[in-house]
């Protein structure tokens, strides 16, 4: 396989149906591939109460189409914490502005705009966090177009040189 391309599920591939395998690599890909349920998936502990209840909301969202277990508890978890985070420095950061407007002391100016400075960095390490555990989860457009399996709805194609054959 070329470096740098994600392995993909065999039904996956199947579906796109771009890459023809033999039934045994078939057999084969299917025994390798590591296939775990979602036997109890509940919120951690650290977590708040609000924090607890929107771990729910999403985890019935992910476990309902298929793609969450209970290996991404903490994931999910990281995923709620980094955003309350990230609201958290953008009311902060909002409350700074009001109070730089009715500033007049050029030393607490010089302290707001260093902690605003602050709290931006912060707010976009929030940011960062959350959106790679966003990608990880299928919570962004991108990352669910690229969990989606496509349908096998098409029929057969046939066969174009069937018109040369001898139809007994």
């Amino acid at each position: 396989m070329p470096a740098g391309r994600k392995r993909q599920p065999i039904e996956l591939i199947e579906a796109k149906g771009k890459k023809h395998l033999t039934k045994s690599e078939i057999e084969q890909r299917k025994k390798e591939e590591i296939k775990v349920n979602a036997i109890d998936v509940q919120p951690p502990k650290y977590l708040t109460g609000k924090q607890k209840k929107d771990f729910m909301k999403y985890a019935k969202i992910l476990l309902d189409i298929g793609i969450m277990t209970e290996l991404d508890e903490d994931r999910l978890a990281q995923y709620l914490i980094s955003m309350d985070e990230y609201i958290e420095y953008t009311k902060k950061i909002k409350r700074l502005k009001r109070e730089l407007k009715n500033e007049t002391n050029p030393n607490a100016i010089q302290r707001n705009i260093e902690t605003t400075d602050l709290y931006l960095r912060y707010q976009n390490r929030a940011l960062k966090q959350s959106r790679d555990c966003a990608s990880d989860l299928g919570l962004s457009i991108s990352s669910r177009c690229r969990l989606i399996m496509p349908e096998i709805n098409e029929p057969p194609k046939e066969n174009k040189f069937n018109k040369f054959r001898k139809i007994e």
